[in-house]
């Protein structure tokens, strides 16, 4: 079932596409996922009527091809999970007969528009190509749910996650305007807001003529009575009018803009919500209220210029400092070039700008930018000074700040990390002795030894192995901090290790190679033939062949300057036979004597391949392995007795040639 389905008509001379859902705009609140309605778990939302729109395209699973699935005349619910659950509900047509679908989307930390572009918001879906009562339940066995006739209408919970924003999409696919009913119900996720309405607090405007309040949570615009009649102020002027600030483009809102019938004189107000002319406080989106007579007081001052407030705390070696202020300041207040302060203090500081977070035009906060960044320690003062544009700082309220105002602060010294060390060494142990200035007032050490740790200044660390080792130091003043590292390298580093020729074949030489690591001064081989040496690249050795192959050990012990010792040992193979045969005969009997037919003695081969056939040309027997042996069976059967022919393939590993070898063997029972 196509999802988009497109008619074409052809006239003389014109190309008609017309596409069979619309195409327009919308426009009303709710069919748009910017504007999508807030919804509680607890309530049902009953959509009376749906306004022909939308048609724009949704990335999911389902489309492919020209099968798009697209937000035909649309509304859409935003919500947040308060407890990481599943999420069940119904979306019950009004006419049970339209064909309604849905989509839900994760927009944490997304534009919420992000749904049209984003693949990754998908969470599920339900496209079904019948009409009927439709969601996300028990009855639902797939988080996705494409078109067509016969699909199911219930698709599985999904899984929702605590701290997540939702938007879910209801799509009318009926080409009508009838409505329907959206209920939440049956999952174990949470999504319903239990946080109590408060007002958090409430500032003046520079002629004191309006109020914004602001509150903890988001509540409905449709639930502030216009007539401000939700508020009243204890011993001042009449409230005229309320307004929810953002509510033109939303349903909801967190700040309310209040106007008085007059100013309010310098002095204490206190501001408190009760019963308006609609009957009720303020609602959230769960019709919890807004608790009738919860307050806040409100200071109203005499104009006065804003003074310079406070700093952020520098940072380590800080190249700008952060001003905070009580009231807004105009940004065009502010001259760019930073000349409306100075610094003045323990050494010399330039400033070389000056901006501000502006919004409207408006901050409260001014980031002074410095030539460079202070590294030493120091007492200062930022002073506030007519600029270059010809003022200090102007405020909201169009009062401009003294020159002369000043915050002091400080600077701390930058620390340094690097650190020193000597080496008391011995053959069991070498003991490090680190050191460190303490310049800069440092207050803490963290010593990281990769074997240990400490906290002291001038800590000292046993070692009982003598390969390289990483120290890290960090310091801090409590103020800043630097971080060190040193690969300390022990001159009695001493690790024995030898190559040397692991077969020996009869009338062959071994020869050894020392890979001994670290100072070296003495070495004695032991040979395992009766021969020693104290050279540090022995001569070859020969080796006895006797009956049957053995091992031998060969032992080196190294010496170094300090008189530390290591060994280093190897086993050697000498074998009575190199030379690669096949038997001519073999008896599988199980008796311990000639059981079993492979190529014999093929130390010196590499790349082998050994195959046996019958005489009716089947393989019976294969390997790369010259150890891995055929025991005169086929396919879990005893072979019949008889000749096998065999090939055998290689590379003699001492010439490097390709050695092609046939015969044939008798397999005797």
């Amino acid at each position: 079932m196509q999802r988009l389905l497109l008619f074409c008509f052809f006239l003389p001379g014109i190309f008609l596409s017309i596409n069979s859902i619309g195409q327009s705009g919308c426009s009303t609140l709710g069919q748009n996922p910017s504007s999508a309605f807030p919804v509680c778990g607890t309530s049902t939302f009953h959509q009376g009527s749906v306004p022909i729109c939308g048609n724009t395209a949704v990335p999911n699973p389902c489309q492919s091809g020209q099968n798009l699935f697209t937000d035909k005349n649309p509304y859409w619910y935003r919500f947040t999970c308060y407890t990481s659950g599943t999420l069940g509900f119904l979306i019950t047509p009004n006419t049970i007969s339209d064909d309604y679908d849905w989509q839900l989307f994760d927009i944490t930390n997304k534009n919420p528009n992000a749904v049209f572009t984003d693949a990754s918001c998908f969470v599920a879906c339900n496209w079904s190509g019948d009409g009927g009562i439709t969601g996300a339940s028990n009855a639902g066995n797939s988080l996705v749910r494409c078109d067509g006739p016969g699909v199911p209408l219930f698709s599985s919970m999904p899984n929702i996650i605590q701290g997540h924003t939702y938007i879910l999409l209801i799509s009318h696919f009926t080409n009508s305007q009838d409505g329907y009913s959206l209920s939440f119900g049956g999952g174990t996720g949470v999504i319903t807001d239990t946080i109590t309405p408060h007002l958090k607090s409430v500032r003046a405007s520079c002629d004191a003529t309006t109020l914004t309040i602001k509150l903890n949570k988001k509540m409905k615009c449709s639930s502030l009575a216009s007539n401000g009649s939700d508020f009243r102020i204890i011993g001042g002027p009449a409230i005229i009018a309320a307004t929810g600030i953002g509510c033109n483009s939303g349903f909801d809102l967190d700040s309310i803009s209040i106007t008085l019938a007059s100013p309010l004189a310098p002095g204490n107000y206190t501001i408190k919500s009760q019963n308006g002319a609609d009957g009720n406080t303020l609602l959230d989106n769960c019709d919890n209220p807004l608790v009738v007579g919860d307050s806040l007081e409100i200071q109203i001052f005499a104009l006065a210029p804003t003074p310079m407030d406070s700093l952020v705390k520098p940072s380590c070696a800080p190249n700008k400092l952060e001003l905070v202020f009580s009231k807004n300041i105009k940004c065009n207040s502010i001259a760019p070039n930073g000349s409306d302060f100075k610094i003045t203090g323990t050494y010399p500081v330039v400033i070389t700008s000056a901006s501000g977070n502006c919004n409207n035009g408006l901050t409260n906060r001014i980031t002074v930018q410095l030539a460079s960044p202070l590294y030493s320690a120091g007492n200062f003062q930022i002073i506030l000074q007519q600029g270059t544009d010809g003022n200090t700082l102007v405020d909201e309220c169009a009062q401009e700040t003294p020159a002369g105002s000043f915050l002091p602060f400080v600077i701390k010294d930058t620390v340094n990390a690097d650190f020193n060390f000597t080496i008391n060494y011995n053959c069991s142990q070498s003991i490090v002795n680190y050191t460190h200035n303490g310049a800069h007032a440092i207050t803490q050490y963290v010593w990281n030894f990769g074997n240990g740790s400490s906290n002291l200044q001038n800590p000292s660390q046993a070692y009982t192995e003598f390969n390289p080792q990483t120290t890290t130091l960090i310091v801090s003043n409590g103020f800043c901090a630097d971080t060190a590292s040193e690969t300390i390298t022990f001159a009695n580093y001493l690790k024995a290790a030898f190559e040397a020729t692991s077969l020996v074949c009869p009338d062959e030489l071994v020869t050894f190679q020392n890979n001994s690591q670290g100072t070296q001064t003495n070495w004695l081989w032991t040979f395992g033939n009766g021969q020693s040496s104290n050279l540090e690249q022995p001569p070859p050795q020969q080796y006895p062949v006797f009956q049957n192959t053995y091992e031998t050990l060969i032992t080196l012990v190294v010496t170094n300057n300090f008189g530390c010792k290591d060994t280093a040992k190897q086993a050697i193979k000498v074998v009575n036979n190199c030379r690669i045969e096949v038997p001519s005969a073999f008896t599988p009997n199980s008796d311990g004597l000639n059981d079993f037919l492979y190529p014999l003695n093929a130390y010196k081969s590499r790349d082998l391949t050994f195959a046996v056939y019958n005489r009716f040309g089947q393989q019976v027997f294969f390997t790369h392995n010259w150890l891995e042996k055929w025991d005169g069976t086929f396919k879990g059967l005893p072979s019949l007795p008889g000749n096998y022919v065999w090939y055998l393939n290689y590379i003699d590993t001492d010439t490097g040639r390709q050695i092609n070898r046939k015969g044939s063997t008798l397999l005797i029972r």
